[in-house]
């Protein structure tokens, strides 16, 4: 019973939890525009939290560099379970541009398991949004 409410918890209250790994910022600004009121992701019950410790999903953008491989590694184990990620934009599901650079290991899947793919250079705030109740819906039919 305690499983089923603490689950149930979580499909309708996500705590998510923001991490840029080297992107241009176009999809950072993109995700603050859905947390905003006009697109309002609270309607959902979405929180942005600051720590990793306190959040079910995390939100990647940018791809993975040699610099931030090992934090993104730290910050995805520091997140309790069940934990999601969801990479946000061309650059975390793929590498995009910036694959085959020297410094560059590729999309956030090459480092860790990502749940959900958001495509997009940046990804609009709809498709935001879009992504994160697809992966709620997943979570909740998955009981």
């Amino acid at each position: 019973m305690f499983e089923k409410m603490v689950k149930l918890s979580r499909v309708k209250s996500p705590w998510v939890c923001h991490f840029n790994s080297g992107s241009c910022n176009g999809c950072d600004i993109e995700i603050i525009a859905a947390l905003m009121p006009r697109f309002d992701a609270e309607r959902f019950g979405v929180l942005l939290k600051g720590s990793p410790r306190h959040a079910d999903v995390l939100l990647c953008t940018g791809p993975v560099t040699g610099q931030m491989k090992e934090r993104l590694i730290k910050i995805y184990e520091q997140m309790p379970e069940p934990k999601f990620v969801v990479a946000f934009g061309e650059c975390a599901c793929t590498g995009a541009v910036y694959t085959g650079a020297y410094n560059v290991e590729g999309g956030i899947d090459k480092v860790i398991p990502v749940n959900a793919y958001v495509p997009g250079c940046p990804p609009k705030p709809e498709a935001i949004l879009d992504g994160v109740v697809k992966l709620l819906t997943a979570f909740k039919e998955s009981e």
